[in-house]
């Protein structure tokens, strides 16, 4: 496949997901099926696709001083991911980057289109781009400089502010590390590191799961332990089902259980005894549940699709010892691997998923036996999803308050963090290079 081809793919893909608000991840997982991708082409249309996707904001403001008109979309995305190769991409030198844009625009357009392209990237060549030092405001400094939206960038600084901000979008344009998990039930740590050595796959242990490896180096979905004994998650979604405590033998709600990710690491921390209840709201999403645990040789989990708004028709009060409420959220602590969701989302999202949220937790709490625990969390960095929805929480739930313990049972790495409140722990991507999360655990008194 030509280099062309590969930018022409990039260029389809980028349209789609900016115009049309496809989810980057699994569109280009589709089009290297599809097109057949080769290895080392891979690399490439995701670095295309993702980087542009991820500096969008930042290639706009670029490229408007030398814009006057309005462009058709593919052209603009066209330019978009030209000027993202010109400036972060040091091995394609600007000549080939501006012939091959002014190819793709003669097959998709016209000589005019060709011509237009041609000028503008020869312009910025000439002229060099805006400074973004230059920016006053220090909000809209950091929304172009790291491509976060004006409104969450200015959100987020009175929530947390200006440093940990700047901190947390600068993080999130860095690549996501790849952290895998083991099935303790089929191998020891210490064996799957040394397969993993053996197999030219460089790794460290996790602070945050005694199941966690960091990779270093080399690529685990080639390992033949995966995906029977090994299982691709974010260390701080690992820390999620540490948290839960949850033991054998015990009686457990996955309330919002897709993919299956934390489901199946609660089940290997019960040795397969006792029983999950794993729910989701779509039979597809629930279907991903039930395969992964086919995969990992995993037997107590119970999968069903259902609104788990509605938990009281299905099971008595005061039925579990363990419950995980993964809520939906915004999904603003994964914005490192899915950079789409930054454009999409909107205040209002925030709000209506928080309702949905205090909906979920008002359902399933009255399931949970006396003495017994829930664990909380997202994979979003908002107050109003997480601390604030806790405080509310115990405001019209006196039977129930935050378990002290929680605290003390966190890895000494997290008891270090600056997001621990009395409502649980934020973690932000800049803490362990890792996913965005919020974890509580609340306890029935």
């Amino acid at each position: 496949m030509s280099k062309n081809s590969v930018r022409e793919i990039g260029l389809k893909l980028l349209n789609q997901v900016g115009e049309s608000g496809g989810f980057s991840h699994i569109l280009i997982n589709q089009a290297i099926s599809n097109h057949d991708v080769s290895e080392k082409d891979k690399g490439l249309l995701t670095e295309l696709v993702y980087g542009t996707l991820q500096r969008k904001l930042t290639l706009e403001y670029y490229l408007k001083p030398f814009v006057k008109k309005k462009t058709e979309p593919w052209v603009k995305w066209l330019l978009y991911m030209s000027i993202y190769q010109m400036v972060y991409l040091e091995r394609v030198p600007d000549h080939a980057v501006i012939n091959e844009a002014v190819t793709i625009a003669k097959k998709r357009g016209h000589r005019g289109t060709s011509g237009f392209v041609n000028g503008v990237l020869r312009n910025v060549q000439r002229q060099g781009l805006p400074n973004l030092e230059s920016i006053k405001d220090p909000v809209e400094k950091i929304s172009i400089q790291t491509s976060h939206p004006y409104w969450l960038v200015k959100r987020w600084v009175d929530m947390y502010g200006i440093q940990t901000t700047k901190d947390m979008c600068e993080s999130n344009l860095e690549a996501k590390k790849i952290s895998v998990r083991i099935q303790p039930l089929k191998n020891t740590l210490a064996e799957v590191e040394e397969i993993l050595k053996e197999e030219g796959i460089e790794t460290a242990r996790s602070e945050l799961s005694k199941q966690g490896l960091n990779i270093k180096s080399g690529n685990p979905l080639t390992s033949q332990l995966f995906p029977g004994n090994l299982t691709i998650q974010d260390e701080t979604s690992m820390l999620v089902a540490e948290m839960l405590d949850a033991k054998p033998g015990m009686t457990v709600l996955d309330a919002c259980s897709a993919p299956g990710g934390k489901t199946t690491h609660i089940a290997e921390k019960m040795n397969n005894e006792g029983v999950i209840y794993a729910y989701d709201l779509h039979h597809k999403k629930v279907k991903l549940v039930k395969e992964k645990a086919e995969t990992l040789g995993l037997t107590n989990i119970h999968t069903s699709a259902q609104d788990s708004r509605h938990l009281q028709d299905i099971h008595a009060a005061e039925t579990f010892d363990r419950i995980l409420l993964d809520a939906p959220c915004s999904g603003l602590g994964v914005l490192r691997s899915k950079p789409d969701i930054k454009y999409h989302k909107t205040e209002n999202d925030i709000y209506d998923l928080a309702e949905i949220q205090g909906q979920l937790l008002d359902s399933v709490l009255p399931l949970l036996k006396p003495n017994g625990t829930l664990v909380y969390s997202t994979c979003t960095v908002d107050r109003h999803e997480n601390e604030e929805q806790i405080k509310k929480l115990l405001d019209h739930h006196p039977d129930f308050e935050i378990d002290q313990n929680f605290f003390e049972q966190l890895p000494l790495s997290c008891r270090q963090l600056d997001g621990i409140s009395d409502y649980g722990i934020q973690i932000f991507p800049q803490d362990f290079n890792a996913d965005g999360f919020f974890i509580t655990r609340i306890k029935r008194i």
